[in-house]
């Protein structure tokens, strides 16, 4: 009897964790402790983790051949389903975002023009796997090397970038690994700046591969206008004349998903198959990262899976109407009034159809609002709530500077007020 009890409340426990036992594969798993309770088996908690862990996969994934992913919105960086994404696996040519990241923050900081010329060197000529055939000794500018990384994965155009960035590429992946940690990209180590490595130390996860993917995208979004490319001519031009070479986008999502607007494949016989993909629809964007998938047809159609799980389960609350702000008064200073502003605006991400229409907000002050004061300092926050729960705040912050009042301010202004 106490054997019989043990099997069913195993099953009970599962089912008021909160487990969608009708999710696609999970029946067979709580059937199979409905059966261990009734024949009055124990459950081990092995087989009651896999239990939960089966119940709580999203219906429409529970079959997917890719062992590792996960899926976020990029601009508040929520996961929404992920799948062993911690694993570490070789990212094969997705190690590029981390390269091409690199490459418009230079172009941000003004150490690069996009019409500044790369020399292609013999290292960079080298380079086997995917490779838009430069020669040593080719010139090309910065932006027609872009193309060739984003559009085409080209490994010689990564690797002359590289140089001409750190001088060689050791710096250069010296620089990514850095970044990387910024980032919190906690399970990545980089080796080239390329993928082509077959190196075990170079490696990254699902996880951070969306990570350094939501970088790229919210700074520089702006790359979209190269990897949304299909084909596009470069020339050549060598000591044997010129030539015209065509480059293939290698994202063949861009034109089997809608909204599907890059971002990075990859794929090596250690790394097999690699995706970062990403997607835009009604204001949303979303990053979907699978790795080591067992052919390309499963990855491009396995990343399309998980964007649409993705969008179905977001929509976004953007607050167009945000309360018009008066100046405020600041304690210990002569100025009577002054400008405030919203630091940014405000949006929020729901994956449980909330009613948005709830929403609530309020200004709140800081205690005490006393000068000095510099611009860009915070006074208060407007404040989100729903359902009586904080959502989200946006900071108030100063729009100038606001000195102290001193004796001699105060003098000078009884003095100015007595001669009116």
């Amino acid at each position: 009897m106490r054997k019989w009890i043990a099997g069913f409340l195993a099953v009970l426990v599962l089912i008021g964790s909160g487990a969608d036992v009708r999710a696609v594969g999970s029946t067979e798993y709580v059937a199979a402790g409905m059966r261990a309770a009734v024949a009055g088996e124990y459950l081990s908690a092995h087989q009651a983790e896999r239990i939960q862990e089966e119940a709580a996969v999203p219906d429409g994934l529970s079959q997917l051949q890719t062992p590792h992913a996960c899926v976020l919105e990029v601009s508040t960086g929520k996961v929404l389903y992920e799948k062993d994404a911690d694993v570490k696996v070789h990212p094969a040519s997705v190690t590029k975002v981390m390269t091409v990241l690199l490459i418009f923050e230079a172009l941000e900081q003004g150490k690069l023009a996009l019409t500044d010329e790369v020399v292609t060197s013999a290292h960079a000529k080298s380079m086997g796997g995917s490779q838009v055939f430069l020669e040593e000794g080719e010139v090309q500018t910065v932006e027609t090397m872009l193309k060739c990384i984003i559009i085409a994965s080209g490994n010689d155009a990564a690797v002359a970038m590289a140089e001409k960035l750190g001088g060689t590429e050791e710096a250069f992946v010296g620089k990514m690994n850095e970044e990387a940690g910024r980032l919190g990209m906690a399970n990545t180590h980089f080796v080239d700046c390329c993928g082509l490595t077959d190196s075990t130390d170079h490696y990254t996860t699902a996880r951070d591969v969306a990570l350094m993917s939501r970088e790229l995208l919210q700074r520089f979004p702006q790359v979209t206008e190269y990897s949304t490319v299909w084909m596009e001519d470069i020339t050549h031009v060598t000591a044997r004349g010129s030539s015209t070479f065509t480059l293939t986008n290698t994202n063949k999502l861009l034109r089997a998903y809608n909204g599907c607007d890059g971002l990075k494949t990859g794929s090596t016989s250690m790394a097999k198959y690699c995706l970062s993909a990403t997607a835009k629809r009604d204001g949303i964007r979303l990053v979907a990262a699978v790795m080591t998938s067992p052919d390309s047809k499963v990855r491009f159609r396995e990343a399309g899976q998980l964007l649409d799980y993705g969008f179905s389960k977001c929509s976004m609350y953007y607050d167009e109407n945000m309360e018009k702000l008066a100046p405020i008064e600041v304690k210990g200073s002569l100025e009577k009034e002054v400008p405030v502003k919203y630091q940014n605006e405000f949006s929020y991400l729901s994956t449980e159809g909330e009613d948005f229409s709830a929403i609530e907000k309020s200004i709140q002050w800081n205690e005490e609002i006393a000068a000095p004061l510099s611009a860009g300092d915070e006074v208060g926050a407007y404040v989100y709530t729903l359902n009586g729960k904080e959502i989200g705040r946006v900071p108030i912050v100063m729009e100038q500077d606001v000195k102290k009042a001193g004796y001699p301010d105060y003098l000078q202004e009884l003095w100015s007020g007595w001669m009116l």
